[in-house]
């Protein structure tokens, strides 16, 4: 009889399901995958959508997402736990009072997802006093991008030299470690600003211009929590991320040609970190 395969770690999303695979709970668990870690998901909406076009989205009930998150968390050893689009303040707060209640607290990462790429909002008011008041204190690293930092600081974050303060201001408000995505500059690199306990980090990346990004996002943080489930800290988890989501763009899908282009990032590349 051969011998089963020694336990590996397990991670968590909580996150909406992208239809075309590309971003969202599908999008993590790919990253998952690639980085050798066991994906379990908890459904928070189903999204119609293609790269760079959303038609609808739909609420799951709370009662079946509540049931998801507490069977996920009794069956398995969860070691961190991923959110992405929660859609809601009422999601917000289950999951917050879910993770609040929890004995042992695996790893969070929250991606405040409030601002499609179009620029149009996603969450209500409701919504981001919900992230702020409860859920960011939970957090062991939130991952706003630039749009979403301007909605928590209530200005405009649009230059490189802002990033820095941005993240410090963010850290402090609400206590946790802060990830200010900077991939919005379209400049010749895509700077992403790590402000923890210890200072600043920058992970730069060379920018790859006419690639859709659509996913990005939730790659990243989703590489990032799958690093924190292994055992990396968070500086190590946040630069093997980096490299992670770098080299699903560079090397990203792409399908048919002009107005009938379709294109997805290639989440099938490993960084070689056991």
């Amino acid at each position: 009889m051969p011998s089963l395969p020694s336990s590996v770690p397990v991670a968590l999303t909580i996150a909406g399901s992208d239809c075309s695979a590309g971003a969202g709970l599908q999008a993590d668990l790919k990253s998952f995958t690639a980085q050798g870690v066991y994906g379990l998901t908890a459904v928070t909406c189903v999204v119609a959508e293609v790269p760079g076009k959303v038609t609808r989205i739909q609420a799951v009930d709370t009662a079946i997402l509540e049931d998801q998150i507490r069977l996920l968390m009794e069956a398995f050893p969860v070691a961190a736990v991923k959110t992405g689009m929660l859609y809601s303040a009422e999601i917000i707060t289950l999951v917050a009072d879910i993770f609040r209640g929890l004995k042992k607290r695996p790893h969070l990462v929250v991606d405040p997802v409030m601002v499609a790429t179009s620029g149009d909002a996603l969450v209500g008011d409701d919504a981001v006093e919900a992230y702020e008041r409860l859920l960011f204190p939970l957090a062991s690293l939130i991952t706003p991008n630039m749009d979403e930092a301007s909605v928590l600081l209530g200005k405009p974050v649009t230059r490189t030299e802002q990033l820095k303060p941005a993240a410090d201001v963010l850290r402090m408000k609400y206590g946790c470690p802060v990830l200010l995505k900077g991939g919005h500059l379209r400049g010749d690199s895509a700077i992403d600003v790590l402000r923890d306990a210890a200072g600043f980090t920058v992970h730069c990346a060379a920018y790859l211009p006419g690639i859709s990004t659509h996913g990005t996002g939730c790659t990243f943080s989703a590489a990032i929590a799958a690093g924190l489930a292994k055992g990396l800290d968070l500086r190590a988890a946040v630069k093997n991320g980096k490299r992670y989501v770098t080299r699903t763009i560079a090397q990203s899908f792409r399908w048919g040609r002009g107005r009938s282009k379709v294109e997805a990032l290639n989440h099938f590349q490993h960084t070689g970190i056991p």
